[in-house]
């Protein structure tokens, strides 16, 4: 299993990094990429991580999830990097596992990805899921695409994906283990 986890200056924290901790709980193959030409990404709350790779040195042709956190400006970071919108469109082309989180479902609405889908976001956004069936649920996988409402879901929603992947015992385990 190999997820790529994708992060600009302004992502959200608890949406990329309790995410990127539940995927290695479960032993997938995780990769933190940038976005931009430097390693070092700040959040929102001014904490700074360093990235595994840089977009433009990492081959994606082989992956099982590519993972959108939220955040602002991140998402609107994201949402201008035309080489991450080619490979989301590349990967919704295969039917491929994709998810985001919080503001950064409006990625894909405006991408024409989520027509015809079941999805959510955080409240403000949703002008934006251009032809999405929005959902009151806080998790919502539709078809290949999973979307969710906001930080106080990571977890959650970190959990949903090991499922998918994994499977639930797998999911079920680290739920245990972390006392959730």
């Amino acid at each position: 299993m190999k997820v790529f986890v994708f992060l600009a200056d302004g992502f959200e924290e608890i949406e990329a990094i309790a995410p990127i901790d539940i995927f290695r709980r479960a032993n997938i193959d995780v990769t933190t990429i940038s976005i931009s030409d430097q390693k070092l990404v700040t959040g929102t709350h001014n904490i700074s991580v360093f990235a595994d790779k840089l977009f433009s040195e990492t081959d994606f042709s082989e992956n099982d999830l590519l993972y959108l956190p939220g955040g602002m400006p991140g998402t609107k970071n994201l949402d201008n990097h035309e080489g991450l919108k080619k490979l989301l469109q590349n990967q919704a082309n295969k039917n491929k596992n994709i998810a985001a989180i919080c503001a950064a479902p409006s990625i894909l609405g405006k991408m024409g990805l989520l027509n015809g889908k079941e999805a959510i976001c955080y409240p403000g956004f949703e002008n934006q899921l251009t032809g999405a069936i929005l959902s009151k649920e806080k998790l919502v996988k539709s078809t290949f695409i999973s979307t969710a409402k906001g930080a106080g879901v990571a977890l959650q929603f970190a959990l949903k994906l090991v499922e998918d992947l994994k499977g639930k015992q797998t999911a079920d385990k680290i739920a245990e283990s972390i006392y959730l």
